[in-house]
Parts: structure tokens; C-alpha cells; sequence
């Protein structure tokens, strides 16, 4: 401070910073008159030139980011544009592929219109009542024995399609659909195992460019189309599921009537049902058509000693019945006789499944909560086989047209497809299902389908299965309630039969991932016999007579009922 007293600088700070050297000086002034005063210290240049740089430097700033701002919205504006270019391109390459549809399909119409005998005159004019009944026809099918004849009306906001409620309100799902049937269509054998469930129009498109549709359709003519309309037809082919019969029985009264399988017989003449009132009743199904019995009797009934958990009609001895029970003890009864014609306990658990093979009748497999299926020679009456699992099994099934190969539903949420000449490693592991898969089904010999309490049920093409793995089915259908119980499964012509949580039968056909049809199962008073609509129940089984359009049905209340598609 003494120095400063004196106007003695540090030499440092004379030699680095000597305008701020002279500047102190000058405040130090020993002459208090020669000291600055406030407004010259406020104009002095000392001061003046450091808020100038500050103003430069924040007014640079400021202009870099109003820049980097303008960069910031020319390269949002260019990704944006970019973008919808690319949506741009990718719609005009699906109205090209479409219109190309259109042309093909126009093509086939006017085919077969010239193809037919020249006396027909196909008229869809509303006041024309001899032909009501074909136009009903054309209108709900979009198809006459097989071939595609649209009404002419179709492309009008009245045409076939408006007038479909189920199809309008699902349109989205039959647009899926559609480029799911394209893309599979143009698909090489390589590519198909990375075909998804979920086909959205630019993965469709990256596969059908312009040159590969037109080889497409020149190789096999548009092959796509028949697959695509006999889906179409099928799933219009019917607008609603009635009541064909109401199986009346005896004990309404019994708290234990929960059916828990049902099965026809190879000719459809009998239907068998079993449940956890542990009796077997053969039902003969014309006498269930009488509607003026008060109560079907059954025309044979079997005791079992344990709850019953399924049943399975042999396709080949119509007198064989499989069962499986509560206790683990897989049965082969004599139906003619009434009696048990053979009994195996290898099992250590409870046993949820039997399947009887079509191709060998003497082949039956069955699927445990101990893990393991079993596969039986009931000439032998013992196993001849085992396949071990790590979680519980809950539904065994052969392909109708071999014997050699099985598929298995698990509790690990897996489906697996085992060569039986080889049961050490399936042949292909199914991942999709995100709970316990309670059902399994052939649709035929490479297409399976399988049902989960997630609440869907998937299709699944074994042919796409190359690397033991096959993780993306041909197609989830969802619309009914499935999360908790055993509500049955059942195919037949490519028709899907579900229950549902809900006390309703749902009806999809494999082309389409929605419900085509539903029926709502109401309680009957045993006392008025009004019907009382009961929620809290479920469809517990369901099972196609046949390759036909009726099935029977049972609920959690044991009501059982012969519906028909109408």
C-alpha cells in the first residue's frame, strides 16, 4: 500500500499490462484536482474499448445462433421433405401395384362373365324377386361357386363392400390383409422365413417393385388372387351363427357340470363329452335335432374315477374313446361296451391332452403337467416313446396325414414340432405367444395354429421354420377374451372356432386376423326356461362336426348347444 501511496507499480504490471498500469496512475494522481472525474472515467477509452468487444463479441453470438437456428429448421424442413418423398414414392408404388391389380382382376371378371352361357343374364336390379336369392349371394360372398362375380354396383358407396358392416369396420385389418397375401405372393422360397405377421404397405412394397409384380403376374398369372378372394368369399360366406339344437339334460342341478372337451366321432354321428363331473356321454347328434324331447339322454355314458380333462375320438376304430384325467391316467374306452378297454399310468401329473393319430389310429399322445408327452401303441397298452419338456404341456396334436410328426403346446409360452423318428431336438421351436399356449391345432399338414391365454390366437406356416427357430406367424387373430381358462379350439376348412371369457363363440377364417362371426351362449332358468344372459361364465370347449358348418359348444355351466353357420 506504501507503494501505491507513492505511485510505485509492481514492474510486472507495468511491463504486461501497461494500459492498466497508467490508468491506476492516473487515479492516483497526487494532485486531487488532476484525479478523473466520474464522467471521465465513464467516456475514457480505457473503459469504453473492453464494452465495445463485449458488445461485439455478444452481438457475434448472437448472429451465430440466429444462424445455427435457420440451419437447425432448413435441415427439419429437408428430412421433412425427404420423408414425404419417400412416402410419395412409396404410394404412387403402391396405387401403380394396385391399379395392376385392378386391370387383372377386371381381366378374370370379364373372363368369366364371356366364359358363361350367354342365356344367363347376371342382374342385380332390386325389384328382380326370382333372383333375390343370388343377389343376397353376390352381395354377402362376392363369389358363385367358386368364382368371382362382383356385383355391379360394387364400386359405388352402395356396393358390396359398404353394405358389409364387419368388412368396413375391419377395413384396416383387410388392407393388412391384402399386402400380406401380395407380399407372401412375390416372395422367393428364402425370403418367406422373414415374412411378419405385421405386413405394413413400405415392407409390402420393398417387395413387389414394378418389375417383380409384372414377372409375378406373368409366371402364375396373378396367383395371389385366389388366395386372397377365397379368403374373401369365405369370410363373407356367412353373416351369422344360430342356434341349430340346445342339448337339454337331466342334472341341470349338478354345480360340477364344467365341460372340459368335446369330440365327434370320424362320420359325425356322435359327439362325445367329458369334464370334471368324471362321466363320458356319447350324444347321438340326430336325436339332439329333435327339438321337442324336454331332456337328451346320452346314448352311452362311461364313469370315470377322476375328473376328466380331455377326449379324443379315434378316427379310424369309431368305437375308441381317449381320455385323459385329473390324476394322470391316460384311458382307451370301448364305446360299444361301455367299459375301459385300456388304462396307462406312466404319468406322474395330471395329463391336459390325448390325440389320436389319423394316418396310424393305433398311435395315441398324450401331454402332462409333469413335463413330458408320451406317445402310446394301444395294441402294446404302453409307451413307446417319450419327449421331455421343461414346462408343463398343455395340448398334444398329429397332422392329419402323418403320423410320423407331432406339435405340443407348453407353459413356456412355446409351441414345438418334433420328427418322432428323432425326439432327442424338435424339429422346429414356434416363439410368439406371450403366456401358456393351452391349444394346438393342423389346419393341415405345414399349417398350424395355436392359441394362448395372451388373449390371441396365431397361424403359423412350418414350411417357413429353417433355422429350428420360427419366430413371426402368417397371422394373430384377436377379437375374443382369453386370459385365465381353457376355452377351447377347433378348425375345420379354414375356419378357426374359439371361446371366449366372455360366454361367446367366435368364428375367424384364416385369411383374416378378425372375428368373422360370434355367438353370445345365454343361460337357461332350469325352472322358466327363459334365457338369462350370464358374463361371468365362459366357453369352456368347442369342436366342428366335420369338415361342415356347424359345431357344438359347451360353457363353464355345462350348457351345451349345436350352432350352425348361417
Amino acid at each position: 500500500m506504501a507503494s501505491l501511496r507513492h505511485r510505485v507499480l509492481p514492474p510486472q504490471l507495468l511491463l504486461k499490462w501497461p494500459k492498466e498500469a497508467s490508468f491506476c496512475l492516473w487515479l492516483l494522481h497526487p494532485d486531487p484536482s488532476g484525479r478523473p472525474k466520474m464522467s471521465d472515467l465513464l467516456q475514457s477509452e480505457f473503459l469504453n474499448e473492453p464494452r465495445n468487444e463485449i458488445d461485439e463479441r455478444d452481438a457475434a453470438i448472437e448472429l451465430r445462433e440466429k444462424i445455427d437456428e435457420q440451419d437447425l429448421l432448413l435441415e427439419f424442413l429437408l428430412t421433412l421433405q425427404q420423408k414425404k418423398q419417400e412416402a410419395a414414392d412409396t404410394l404412387n408404388e403402391i396405387v401403380s401395384f394396385i391399379s395392376s391389380d385392378i386391370e387383372e382382376v377386371t381381366k378374370r371378371h370379364t373372363s368369366v362373365k364371356k366364359s358363361g352361357p350367354r342365356s344367363i343374364n347376371i342382374t342385380t336390379d332390386e325389384d328382380d324377386s326370382e333372383n333375390s336369392v343370388s343377389r343376397k349371394r353376390i352381395r354377402q360372398g362376392i363369389c358363385i361357386d367358386g368364382r368371382d362375380e362382383p356385383d355391379r354396383k360394387s364400386d359405388s358407396p352402395g356396393g358390396a363392400l359398404s353394405k358389409s358392416s364387419r368388412l368396413m369396420k375391419n377395413f384396416r385389418k383387410l388392407e393388412s390383409a391384402y399386402f400380406l397375401t401380395r407380399r407372401r405372393s412375390v416372395a422367393k422360397p428364402r425370403e418367406r422365413s422373414s415374412v411378419s405377421n405385421l405386413a405394413t404397405e413400405r415392407s409390402s412394397v420393398s417387395n413387389l417393385s414394378s418389375r417383380e409384380h409384372r414377372q409375378q403376374q406373368q409366371n402364375n398369372g396373378g396367383g395371389w388372387i385366389n388366395t386372397f378372394l377365397e379368403g374373401l368369399c369365405k369370410y363373407l360366406s356367412f353373416s351369422k351363427m344360430r342356434v341349430k339344437a340346445d342339448l337339454k339334460q337331466g342334472d341341470f342341478l349338478n354345480s360340477s357340470n364344467l365341460v372340459c372337451s368335446l369330440s365327434f366321432d370320424r362320420d359325425g354321428e356322435f359327439f362325445a363329452t367329458a369334464g370334471v363331473n368324471k362321466k363320458i356321454k356319447v350324444f347321438e347328434y340326430n336325436s339332439i335335432l329333435h327339438k321337442d324331447r324336454d331332456i337328451h339322454y346320452p346314448a352311452v355314458e362311461m364313469a370315470s374315477r377322476s375328473k376328466l380333462s380331455s377326449i379324443c375320438w379315434n378316427g379310424y376304430i369309431k368305437s375308441q374313446i381317449a381320455s385323459s384325467n385329473f390324476e394322470g391316467v391316460v384311458q382307451v374306452w370301448d364305446v360299444t361296451r361301455s367299459q375301459t378297454f385300456l388304462e396307462m399310468k406312466e404319468h406322474e401329473r395330471r395329463v391336459w391332452s390325448v390325440d389320436f393319430s389319423v394316418a396310424d389310429p393305433t398311435m395315441l399322445a398324450s401331454g402332462s403337467d409333469d413335463g413330458s408327452v408320451k406317445l402310446w401303441n394301444i395294441n402294446q397298452g404302453i409307451s413307446v416313446g417319450t419327449i421331455k419338456t421343461k414346462a408343463n404341456v398343455c395340448s398334444v396334436q398329429f397332422p392329419t396325414d402323418s403320423g410320423r410328426t407331432l406339435a405340443f403346446g407348453s407353459a413356456d409360452h412355446r409351441i414345438y414340432y418334433y420328427d418322432l423318428r428323432n425326439s432327442k431336438m424338435p424339429l422346429c421351436t414356434l416363439v410368439g405367444h406371450s403366456k401358456t399356449v393351452s391349444y394346438v391345432k393342423f389346419i393341415d399338414s405345414m399349417t398350424l395354429v395355436s392359441a394362448s391365454t395372451d388373449n390371441t390366437i396365431k397361424l403359423w406356416d412350418l414350411s417357413m421354420c429353417t433355422s429350428r427357430v420360427l419366430d413371426s406367424p402368417l397371422q394373430s387373430f384377436t377379437g375374443h377374451l382369453n386370459v385365465k381358462n381353457f376355452v377351447g379350439l377347433s378348425v375345420s376348412e379354414g375356419y378357426i372356432a374359439t371361446g371366449s371369457e366372455t360366454n361367446e363363440v367366435f368364428v375367424y377364417h384364416k385369411a383374416f386376423p378378425m372375428p368373422a362371426l360370434s355367438f353370445k351362449f345365454n343361460s337357461t332358468d332350469p325352472f322358466s326356461g327363459d334365457e338369462m344372459d350370464d358374463s361371468a361364465q365362459f366357453i369352456s370347449s368347442v369342436c366342428w362336426r366335420g369338415q361342415t358348418s356347424t359345431l357344438v359348444a359347451a360353457n363353464s355351466m355345462g350348457n351345451i348347444k349345436l350352432l350352425e353357420m348361417a
